[in-house]
């Protein structure tokens, strides 16, 4: 048996390109494939008969059918490699997701010629995710494909089928790309309460700064070690939930999520869990909030961007970016 880079660089060799495969991809006439389907199959076995019988009983519109349908055969083949035939495909940008939710995966397949390439089969061969496509003439579509992300860090393409029957469903044309891009997959979250108020500052103190009493400004929900005179009494006897008040002027508190803080209990994937469940907590609070986990301490923010930031870190924790 070959070693598995010997394996590895035949099968590189038969497909026509070396993955990771980078910017757009144009599938050239060698890297598309095409055999008979089991229809296509049937077909020839039935032309075979009908040859066989024409022959045996010299009849002429046996042979003309014969033909006729062997003519459509060999057009067929024509038309369904060149749906696929130098057709290009490029890899978009896919949002990061949490782990257990599916990665939306998104290729971008463009026309140059003039003909329109109908019933593309875009198929993820790692999870089994498939959608089908048409593309206009000179134009382009987007194929998305629903990808299972089962644990954090980064998920890569991997490779990908691009198949067409079109246009009689007699052959089978098909070709592989694995472009050179990947999706950043966050951990699960682990939803519970912020840190105490109470704890020191190197694992999770919330520093309250100066606050502004001048204009009310609404309600958030009630943090531990905001002050009692704060506290909306009305609005807990009307839906028995404590909330606080807010008025202009009043400086966010700060919030470091801290890895220390979590029980020596926790393994290594709840602790990024449960500080991602923080991390969201924290930014729906609009509470200001940093991160310190091994190796790695992001000042207090707050923002899309910031929450991003702390998720990545997190997703990222012991990998290479």
């Amino acid at each position: 048996m070959a070693p598995p880079v010997e394996r590895a660089a035949l099968r590189n060799w038969f497909y026509g390109f070396t993955p990771p495969e980078h910017g757009e991809i144009v599938l050239r006439h060698r890297r598309v494939y095409i055999l008979p389907t089991r229809l296509g199959l049937l077909f020839g076995g039935a032309l075979g008969v009908l040859l066989v019988g024409s022959i045996n009983y010299a009849l002429a519109l046996g042979f003309a059918l014969t033909f006729f349908l062997a003519g459509l055969g060999i057009v067929g083949i024509v038309h369904t490699a060149r749906n696929l035939a130098q057709l290009g495909v490029s890899a978009a940008r896919a949002d990061p997701v949490f782990a257990g939710e599916p990665a939306q995966l998104r290729l971008v397949l463009a026309s140059r010629a003039r003909h329109d390439r109908p019933q593309i089969l875009v198929r993820h061969l790692g999870s089994g995710a498939q959608c089908v496509v048409d593309v206009t003439p000179h134009g382009s579509t987007e194929a998305l494909l629903a990808v299972p992300a089962s644990r954090r860090g980064w998920l890569p393409y991997g490779r990908i089928l691009l198949e067409s029957r079109f246009p009689l469903g007699l052959f089978r044309a098909w070709s592989h790309v694995e472009p050179a891009a990947r999706c950043l997959v966050w951990p699960r979250p682990i939803h519970g309460p912020l840190p105490l108020a109470q704890a020191p500052a190197s694992a999770g103190t919330t520093r309250a700064h100066a606050r502004g009493t001048e204009d009310y400004a609404g309600l958030r929900s009630y943090q531990r070690g905001d002050p009692p005179r704060h506290l909306a009494w009305k609005a807990l006897a009307r839906s028995d939930e404590l909330l606080t008040k807010q008025f202009n002027g009043e400086a966010a508190a700060e919030l470091v999520l801290d890895w220390a803080l979590l029980p020596d209990g926790c393994g290594v994937e709840e602790r990024l869990s449960r500080l991602c469940g923080w991390v969201i907590a924290a930014e729906r609070e609009g509470l200001r909030y940093g991160l310190r986990i091994p190796g790695r301490e992001i000042a207090p923010g707050r923002g899309a961007a910031h929450r991003a930031e702390c998720l990545a870190a997190l997703a990222l924790y012991g990998e290479a970016a």
